[in-house]
């Protein structure tokens, strides 16, 4: 018994050395597991027992650094913030640390980032300790709205340029997002290591087009880490601290959540005003719903709980939001009784494509819903209606920023969700100029958006059909001019500009119907140019346009989930293509089927299904020809009689593999 007693002591003495060996080492990790000759004067940040260990009242409002990496697709931004990361000590050095804040697989699979990740580093200069909050965005025009969403909590920008490369059509863009919130712009050159790069003619082009000095611009290699620390000492310098008071009452902005299945609505939050810790009452202003709050902290870049947060600072905030629908990004959060004038909220996302979305099996139908409403939480600038059709069943039709954005959403349901969609071939939004007072009366406006084609009002009911057009900026080598003017030409693109940005590289401004370019036109340019030009597009409105609801019949009866809507001038290649790719996938039958493509009341194209018959004629060794007549009159009135009580059922995998092809342009 004495054996036994001491053994439990011997076992009990044992378990609280590891539980005390492996809470110092949690601590020694909690502000990024920093390196030895940063860690002396960090340790005072540690405070208290358990998670809580960063005190945020050290860093005052004067020391603190919000900032976002913004570029062109793989021009280097995920690798340049590995580096960030690593030289703040935030995380280990090790050869591991690739695309550190890509969390999501379908960045890690296809290389790119999707979603804007926030990380806080702590930074000592000039033996002042820094807290910089990065936020590493995409660089595709797809996700165009996380970068004007993460720029709402910076007072500057990382502008990355590709020494290579040099300005692309989306560094453009995202320059121009930058400048027009009035942030601090540093420009840095990044890839110097490469053979060919160029830095000196990347700096001419930078001041050429964005009229900032080459003494400004910062040479690197993120991928070596070459001169990397002194954007660390330009951040401080050069970008202001954000203009806020601890005195003032809590205000944080929403710029960024998601759902967690058991702590529910996690908000990426950035402070105006105040402060906010655990136990306090907050208020939404969206909702006006009341809030306790379980947890403050920052990302570093997991999750790292603090006592409190102050004005100035980046972090994120769980406050027991369970349903989706409460975390609306852009709202204002204050607590309660000390309301305070809300944000404007950020603009609304402006959909470019729609495509119908569908469950697989419709009893699968709420789970899938839900998935959706959680995803669409993550990413706000997904549109979602509800929709249904007569062969695909309930489902909804999304409104997504491009195509690409499309297929991410529809990886990430899989993946993250397990949920098996059927995903429609993408349309855009057209508009109708409705003609008579009484259908303005009804709809309650005389402009009407047309997001399926099934709903196009017919051509007597309106005065003018609209489509949505974007004006397209191209940068390329001058050696491909002539191939893309031909290319832009054949989309019925108007151009608007050509400039040459150096001796060698043009940019070309196209006004461009949407329709266009939605499918293959970036795949086709990319082609041309041997993958050396770069395309980015804007909204440019709704210009008139000279479009025809287009019909597919099968022996005269519409298929309602095969309309298309498409210009005039190119109805009969589009409904020639579509009637040779049903005649391919629609099994024969006992009776002829009749393929065709129509515009009202005319007919365009025509394939023909033949019909399974048997060889009546077999049993005939000669005679009279009026009997093989007679034989094979009787068999064509038995295949006509067939032919117009037969119900002709198109396979639902037949449907799926149509919708989800774009007529051939």
């Amino acid at each position: 018994m004495f054996a036994l007693v001491k053994r439990t002591l011997d076992l009990h003495v044992w378990f609280k050395k590891v539980h005390h060996a492996s809470i110092c080492s949690y601590l020694s990790l909690g502000v990024g597991g920093l390196p030895s000759h940063r860690t002396g004067s960090l340790r005072q940040y540690h405070s208290g027992p358990g998670k809580d260990t960063v005190d945020m009242s050290m860093f005052p409002v004067e020391n603190i650094r919000n900032f976002s990496i913004i570029a062109h697709v793989d021009h280097g931004k995920s690798t340049l913030a590995d580096r960030l990361l690593e030289i703040t000590g935030t995380i280990a050095k090790t050869d591991q640390n690739k695309q550190v804040l890509d969390k999501l697989q379908v960045e890690r699979e296809r290389g790119i980032t999707v979603k804007a990740q926030t990380a806080s580093l702590i930074y000592n200069h000039e033996g002042t300790n820094y807290l910089l909050n990065l936020i590493d965005t995409p660089g595709h025009v797809d996700f165009n709205y996380e970068v004007s969403r993460s720029l709402s909590a910076c007072q500057g920008v990382l502008l990355v340029v590709d020494a290579n490369e040099g300005i692309q059509a989306q560094t453009v863009a995202n320059f121009y997002l930058a400048f027009e919130a009035q942030l601090s712009i540093i420009p840095v050159i990044n890839k110097i290591d490469l053979k060919n790069a160029d830095p000196e003619r990347v700096e001419n082009q930078i001041e050429t087009v964005f009229d900032i000095p080459k003494v400004n611009c910062i040479r690197i290699s993120a991928k070596l880490g070459t001169n990397v620390e002194r954007i660390l000492q330009e951040v401080i310098e050069r970008i202001p601290p954000p203009q806020v008071s601890m005195k003032n009452p809590l205000k944080a902005l929403v710029f960024d959540s998601t759902f967690d299945q058991y702590r529910g609505v996690i908000a990426n939050i950035a402070l105006f005003g105040g402060q906010v810790h655990k136990g306090h009452k907050i208020t939404s202003a969206h909702t006006k719903k009341i809030y306790e709050v379980n947890e403050v902290g920052i990302l570093t870049p997991n999750e790292q709980p603090t006592h409190k947060l102050y004005a100035g600072q980046v972090g994120y905030l769980i406050a027991g939001m369970k349903e989706v629908t409460e975390a609306q990004i852009g709202d204002t959060i204050y607590l309660h009784n000390q309301p305070v004038d809300p944000f404007p909220g950020f603009k609304s996302a402006k959909p470019m494509v729609f495509a119908g979305m569908y469950p697989v099996d419709q009893s699968e139908y709420n789970n899938l819903k839900s998935a959706v409403e959680k995803l669409t939480l993550n990413d706000s600038s997904v549109t979602v209606h509800r929709d249904s059709s007569l062969a695909l069943g309930a489902g909804w039709r999304l409104g997504f920023l491009g195509l690409l954005h499309m297929e991410v959403f529809n990886q990430r349901l899989e993946q993250e969700y397990n949920a098996s969609v059927i995903l429609t071939s993408p349309t855009v939004p057209y508009k109708a100029v409705l003609s008579s007072a009484k259908l303005i009366k009804a709809h309650g406006t005389k402009e009407i958006i047309i997001i399926n084609p099934a709903e196009f009002p017919d051509k007597s009911t309106v005065l003018e059909y609209l489509e949505p057009t974007v004006l397209g900026t191209i940068i390329t080598p001058d050696e491909y001019i002539g191939k893309i003017i031909t290319l832009c030409q054949t989309r019925r693109a108007v151009q608007k500009d050509l400039v040459y940005i150096d001796d060698h590289r043009v940019m070309m401004k196209y006004l461009f119907p949407l329709n266009e370019i939605v499918v293959d036109f970036y795949d086709a340019l990319k082609s041309l140019s041997s993958g050396y030009a770069s395309f980015d597009y804007e909204d440019a409105g709704y210009q008139t346009a000279d479009l025809v609801k287009m019909d597919i019949l099968l022996n005269g009866n519409p298929v309602e989930e095969l309309v298309t809507i498409v210009h005039k001038d190119k109805a009969y290649p589009v409904g020639k293509s579509l009637c040779e790719r049903l005649k391919d996938v629609i099994p024969r039958q006992l009776f002829e089927i009749a393929i065709q493509a129509s515009i009202g009341s005319k007919i365009i194209a025509r394939e023909t299904v033949k019909a399974y018959r048997k060889n009546v004629l077999a049993k005939c060794y000669g005679g009279d020809i009026s009997r093989k007549m007679k034989l094979l009159k009787r068999q064509a009135e038995g295949k006509k009689k067939l032919r117009k009580i037969g119900n002709i059922e198109v396979p639902k995998d037949a449907f799926i593999s149509i919708l989800k092809r774009q007529p051939d342009k």
